[in-house]
């Protein structure tokens, strides 16, 4: 049973929170749960974070990691080799396509294959001018307004 969300009343109340309205709406509307291949989101620092996935078979040239925006993509692809004829194929290699949404400042630090596992190191780094700042308080006084004087030509 899947209920569906009504965020009417927020859109009515706030500003600016469209694309957390749309990441949610997307979330809800997710049929299946794709589980291949698998993968870890770890929090390593208060600002870093890791993905690892594991991509047996796969080599560098056939990964591709790109970030486009707010949106980490994960591809990889894979020519088919026939080796004969198959009585049980365990080790996955269909190609394959993983897409992370990324908060706002958050970008690819580095990106490593060993051992059959992609690590993919992502940092957050808010910008200085959207830091908290301590704003100093005046007595009260208000110093006098700035002038601003330009070069007059006469003619």
């Amino acid at each position: 049973m899947r209920t569906e969300l009504d965020f009417a009343p927020l859109y009515r109340s706030s500003i600016g929170f469209d694309r957390v309205f749309n990441l949610l709406d997307n979330a809800q509307r997710l049929q299946a749960v794709d589980l291949w291949p698998p993968y870890d989101i770890v929090k390593v620092g208060d600002d870093e974070y890791a993905i690892t996935m594991a991509v047996a078979g796969f080599s560098q040239s056939d990964l591709d990691v790109t970030q486009e925006r707010n949106v980490l993509i994960i591809k990889g692809t894979k020519a088919e080799k026939k080796e004969g004829e198959y009585l049980h194929r365990g080790i996955g290699g269909q190609s394959f396509e993983r897409r992370f949404e990324l908060a706002d400042h958050v970008h690819v630090e580095t990106a490593s294959l060993s051992d059959g596992l992609l690590r993919i190191v992502l940092k957050q780094e808010v910008p200085e001018a959207m830091k908290p700042r301590r704003i100093e308080i005046g007595n009260g006084t208000a110093a006098p307004p700035l002038q601003i004087e330009s070069d007059k030509q006469v003619a």
